[in-house]
């Protein structure tokens, strides 16, 4: 459980796909092992490293009605360094009512040491809600990253989610923190996203918001549509790749410390 991470925010659009996969990108970069497990419904993740979620045969839904997991986890298209264990096309259901407060340690079981163990860390990219599968996703999970986006509707979700992680603690996971806020899709200029950013500050104090910010390119959606780590676009990503590569041995750092 030490180097599992669930990467959340009960707002859609956030950009917790983003932060998850220049994770997954810079880990790669570095030679580190990491495995994406894609509990989004809408299966993005696993799109863009090169398993579709619609021809997978074997799905996170599968591991959440009790599959081994390791008949679930794909070699991505990236690379030897990233798996993953991609959404399935019945994680909606399972979202609305088919998981319940019983079944909420099924992916922490899953997830035993002898899957974890093969990997430096383990990212789990959580829907846009805080129901079933989030649940499911903090049960598991050491370290909770919340994805914020510097905006008025970008912060309304993180009381929220801190309500959520301090529930889950409560009944589930005692091992569980809310280790930080990542910041994404940040404008080089905007009055507004400095007042949001400044009263995200005072909601979770300087110390949570880790940095870099995530900053606001073009090349990220490219990445997306091209189904390619941030990683592999040079010179024309420099900043992008920095700022990865400073959050994962950020996130590396966080792990290793406990």
């Amino acid at each position: 459980m030490m180097r599992t991470v669930a990467v959340l925010n009960q707002k859609g659009g956030v950009g917790k796909t983003t932060v998850t996969l220049g994770l997954a990108s810079a880990a790669s970069a570095a030679r580190r092992r990491v495995l994406v497990v894609d509990l989004d419904p809408q299966g993005s993740s696993s799109w863009v490293l090169g398993v579709d979620p619609d021809t997978a045969d074997v799905t996170t839904s599968d591991v959440l009605d009790k599959t081994p997991i390791s008949r679930a986890i794909h070699q991505s298209a990236w690379s030897e360094f990233v798996d993953v264990v991609p959404a399935g096309t019945s994680l909606q259901d399972l979202e609305s009512g088919l998981l319940n407060a019983k079944h909420a340690r099924r992916l922490a079981k899953a997830l035993g040491a002898d899957i974890i163990d093969r990997y430096d860390a383990v990212l789990i990219d959580c829907p846009p809600s805080l129901g079933n599968l989030t649940t499911n996703a903090l049960a598991a999970a050491r370290h909770a990253l919340v994805v914020v986006e510097p905006s008025a509707l970008g912060l309304r979700g993180v009381g929220g989610v801190a309500d959520a992680v301090d529930t889950v603690w409560d009944d589930h996971n005692p091992h569980l923190e809310l280790s930080g806020v990542i910041l994404n899709r940040v404008p080089a200029v905007s009055s507004e996203a400095a007042r949001r950013i400044a009263e995200l500050t005072r909601i979770v104090g300087a110390g949570a918001v880790w940095k870099p910010a995530v900053p606001q390119r073009v090349v990220f959606n490219q990445a997306v549509g091209e189904r390619r780590p941030i990683h592999s676009y040079g010179s024309r990503a420099t900043d992008p790749i920095e700022v990865f590569d400073r959050l994962w041995s950020r996130l590396r750092t966080t792990i290793n410390r406990r």
